[in-house]
Formats: structure tokens, sequence, C-alpha cells
């Protein structure tokens, strides 16, 4: 795991649940993370996460720099825009 920040995006509630999803905001930064995950993981990631979200590729600020990496976004119909999730 690498810690990692996504710019150019903010975290908020995706609309019904109490669940996160992110959407464009140029202002907003992000903190999170980047695992390296097999095909085995990715396939229980992508049934956790369900029809609600969708991998988006993305380029995050890591310690080594700028790497690339695909975050689970719901389309932003579905987010929550004025309730940030923290």
């Amino acid at each position: 795991m690498i810690a990692a920040r996504l710019s150019g995006w903010r975290r908020v509630f995706l609309r019904g649940t109490p669940y996160p999803t992110l959407v464009s905001d140029s202002v907003s930064v992000v903190d999170g993370a980047v695992l390296r995950v097999g095909a085995a993981a990715m396939a229980r990631l992508s049934e956790y996460e369900g029809a609600d979200y969708g991998l988006v590729p993305v380029v995050v600020t890591a310690s080594r720099g700028s790497v690339r990496a695909r975050a689970w976004i719901a389309p932003r119909w579905r987010a929550e825009t004025e309730r940030d999730w923290r």
C-alpha cells in the first residue's frame, strides 16, 4: 500500500447511502492509498462495489511522484455534491 493524494476531486456521499464517492472539484484534494491487487482480488472488489460505481482512471501523487491508478467512482448524478463525506 502506498499513501497517495488525488488532486481535483472531492469525497461526498453517494445519494441515499452512508457510502462515499468522488466528484471532480478543481480546488479539492482527496487523501488515500494505492493498492496493487491481482485478478481474483479485483473481481471480488468489483462484486463488492456493485453497479453503483465504475472504475475510472486517475493520476495520483505518491512519494515516488505521479502514479497512474484507478478509482471506484459513481456517476455524478448519484453524488450528493452538497454533503462532504468525512
